[in-house]
């Protein structure tokens, strides 16, 4: 199997500044190993945004194999993994909830059938005024990615895991499977994607646009070109989720939807690895009942 995307191990190292990456070995996986602040304990989380496997049937049995060396585990499972929900089930007893549903495009179908008619429409009108590149050699693109992506960040307020450094993003960059695609507005970039592609999907991984951007439409001009540059390189294009924790959909999921074929379902899965542990921290910290999994990080931004 040629990995590339978030399976290739490249991923899970440009990641490190958050954790100790380390590979799970019957299932192919990656985790990042975390300290738990304030205590010598240690615990386990997917590498940001989706736990990506080569083999789902073998991940219970490397999540087993763990022991009670780490505190607990969570993960949000590939949304196009190959999995069933017994196998998610073995891995994390705990909790295996859907969390979202992910917008998702099948390239099989001509873009007319995909793209709603509005969105084709001020597509085509953003068009007359902006250019897209799509590149398979996106590290030259770098410091152009990162002004649109660092002035998403200030706007959003992004922080934690989700605000990769520029070091995490030049490593991603240089991996099999990665593109850009960016919109410049009289010759200056105004939005961009960045995308992950392994197996059958291109997973819509970053993005990033000035203040202007939406006034030009360029978010329309980059998702109406992406829909015809990826269909020969995968079956299908996943944009995604609602911003929203609860998954209700908002303005940012209309969009999507207009984009869309139909959705895929993503499960957020949690397990106690030791329990003693984990029991003698959430009681140390005087936190109550809680559905949060680990309750010791609940308010953290991971």
């Amino acid at each position: 199997m040629v990995l590339s995307g978030y399976l290739h191990p490249g991923y899970a190292r440009s990641l490190s500044e958050f954790g100790t990456p380390t590979a799970l070995p019957r299932s192919g996986a990656w985790f990042l190993e975390r300290s738990i602040p304030g205590e010598p304990d240690t615990d386990a989380t997917c590498c940001y945004p989706y736990l990506a496997c080569q083999d789902w049937t073998a991940l219970a049995a490397d999540v087993d194999a763990l022991g009670e060396r780490l505190v607990s585990f969570t993960a949000t499972p590939d949304p196009f993994g190959a999995y069933s929900l017994d196998d998610l089930q073995r891995a994390f007893p705990d909790v295996t909830a859907h969390f979202k549903d992910h917008y998702v495009a099948d390239l099989t179908q001509p873009r007319e059938r995909i793209a709603s008619a509005h969105h084709r429409r001020l597509a085509e009108k953003a068009l007359r005024t902006i250019d897209v590149e799509c590149s398979d050699a996106p590290l030259a693109l770098l410091d152009e990615f990162m002004s649109l992506f660092e002035a998403s960040i200030r706007h959003f307020s992004i922080r934690g895991i989700r605000a990769y450094s520029r070091s995490a993003i030049a490593q991603q960059l240089a991996l099999p499977g990665a593109y850009v695609t960016l919109a410049r507005h009289g010759g200056v970039p105004v939005a961009a994607h960045m995308q992950l592609v392994h197996g059958e999907t291109a997973y819509g991984h970053l993005a990033g646009a000035t203040e202007n951007a939406n006034a030009l439409g360029a978010s329309y001009a980059l998702y109406y070109t992406e829909i015809d540059y990826f269909a020969n390189k995968a079956r299908w294009l996943d944009w995604g989720a609602e911003a929203t924790l609860t998954g209700a959909e908002g303005t940012l999921g209309r969009f999507k939807r207009g984009w869309s074929t139909g959705t895929r379902p993503a499960y957020f899965c949690g397990r106690v690895l030791n329990a003693a542990r984990y029991d003698e921290i959430v009681r140390a910290r005087g936190i109550g009942p809680t559905n949060y999994l680990p309750a010791y990080r609940e308010g953290e931004f991971r």
